[in-house]
């Protein structure tokens, strides 16, 4: 059984993926196996700290050992899941575990910018370490189910991806909350974008990406109103419309991070992640710009 850590305790994810690992508080059918969490870092945030003491009496009632120091965690686990909604102390966070040696999965966002996303990447390629971060969203059911009859739909030509996009000034733009829908864009259309045209106001925001083969895809992100996940795309041989349930995305996203803490390849290529963090970077810059169609940063 691989032993796990968590590090930071202010999102509901540090439960949501304990109980699946762990076998405790949910359905038989939610269940991962494979890993166990074994111990957490509550960690602070300037994000969601009314958060951390709930979610760690939850996880010392499910045996998981809490950590008064970062490092104390290392010699009790094997790998590591990098959990602070902040993703601006994720560098900072995860460089003792791959200074360390050890695979390291980092939740959403992956960074809060394309300095600290490159800085990470370049860390574990010094120490040969695997890195995965992902939304759950990208391995929602419905987006699986499509991918899987690639063969009858044809080529994807096209995409558009719908997700809430909340705003923190910790985590600017779509780091926060947009990056479901933009994943799930990802998940469609694959790496390729070479440039973004964005058009923002309080309530939405709408990113048109160009990718270097012709094709566009589009994501939007909500602020007001309904809410909802989905994605509709064009394909060689048809054109389709799905709402994304989530009901059952932590135990899918779960499945991955266990066989990639299994084999050390992460489902999802570093490059590409790099990629989705230059495509929130250079909408950011459009949107200040009026819209202005700004190329992606390369490391």
């Amino acid at each position: 059984m691989i032993r796990v850590g968590i590090v930071g305790c202010d999102t509901s994810h540090v439960v949501a993926f304990t109980t699946r690992l762990n076998h405790v508080g949910v359905d038989e059918d939610q269940w991962v196996d494979g890993c166990k969490v074994v111990a957490a870092w509550p960690g602070t945030s300037e994000v969601s700290p009314e958060r951390i003491d709930g979610f760690v009496e939850q996880l010392s009632g499910w045996d998981v050992e809490i950590v008064d120091e970062l490092e104390d965690m290392i010699p009790k686990i094997d790998c590591v899941l990098i959990e602070s909604t902040d993703g601006s102390v994720h560098l900072r966070n995860a460089t003792p575990f791959i200074e360390a040696g050890m695979t390291t999965y980092i939740d959403k966002p992956f960074a809060s910018s394309f300095a600290d996303a490159v800085k990470i990447v370049e860390l574990a390629e010094r120490h040969n370490v695997g890195l995965f971060s992902s939304s759950s969203l990208r391995y929602g059911m419905e987006v699986q189910e499509f991918k899987s009859r690639e063969q009858e739909t044809g080529k994807v030509l096209g995409a558009n991806a719908y997700s809430p996009c909340s705003l923190h000034p910790r985590n600017p733009g779509m780091y926060n909350y947009g990056i479901h829908g933009l994943e799930t864009l990802y998940a469609l259309m694959g790496p390729g974008c070479e440039s973004v045209c964005c058009v923002f106001d309080e309530g939405a925001e709408v990113s048109v990406g160009h990718w270097t083969d012709g094709r566009i895809g589009v994501m939007r992100g909500t602020r007001e109103g309904a809410h909802a996940y989905g994605f509709q795309v064009w394909c060689e041989n048809a054109v389709e419309a799905h709402f994304i349930d989530a009901g059952n995305i932590y135990r899918e996203l779960l499945k991955r991070i266990v066989t990639f803490f299994e084999t050390g390849q992460s489902p999802v290529p570093i490059e590409e992640t790099l990629e989705i963090i230059a495509f929130i970077e250079a909408a950011m810059i459009s949107a200040q710009a009026s819209g202005e169609r700004t190329e992606l940063s390369t490391p």
